[in-house]
């Protein structure tokens, strides 16, 4: 399981850093030669898109979304067990929805493709497609855990780097 999220974890990052090499990248261009990276806008929106549903899915498993826990914080270690299960099956409520409109987006986009370069929309599509179902699969991950009184398997950890 920590081989899967830092795998996520990557993906996330990756886009992240694409998002800033493409942005700097067309300010510096720009304001030094005058011309402009071809699809940077698009791309930029893309790569957020991809970026922002990965992250959704690390934020759901770790259930380290930004949350007011005054409810929670007074409850006793059962009550917010329950209260953590009840939460994560509303998000996976609309979690599977969401993942399948995508699908459904990434089945409809045909041959669009982004202004300047042509390039086809699905593709990029299909990449945050793929992290809003990874999003849904580790919600119900988190609720068996939290069911199972695992805990402890959804605490975050650092990536170690070698």
């Amino acid at each position: 399981m920590k081989r899967l999220l830092s795998a996520i974890e990557l993906v996330a990052a990756f886009f992240l850093l694409a998002i800033a090499l493409l942005t700097a990248g067309n300010v510096l261009l720009r304001d030094v030669f005058s011309i402009q990276i071809p699809d940077w806008f698009d791309g930029a929106r893309m790569l957020q898109g991809i970026a922002l549903f990965w992250g959704v899915a690390l934020a759901t498993y770790y259930g380290s979304h930004i949350c007011v826990d005054a409810l929670w914080e007074h409850l006793p270690p059962g009550g917010r067990r329950r209260l953590d299960i009840a939460a994560t099956l509303l998000t996976l409520a609309f979690l599977v929805p969401l993942a399948w409109m995508v699908w459904v987006k990434v089945a409809g986009t045909g041959t669009q493709g982004t202004m300047d370069l042509r390039m086809p929309l699905w593709v990029f599509y299909s990449i945050a497609s793929v992290g809003t179902t990874v999003a849904a699969l580790l919600a119900v991950v988190r609720i068996v855990f939290l069911w199972r009184r695992e805990d402890e398997k959804l605490q975050h950890e650092p990536l170690a780097v070698d």
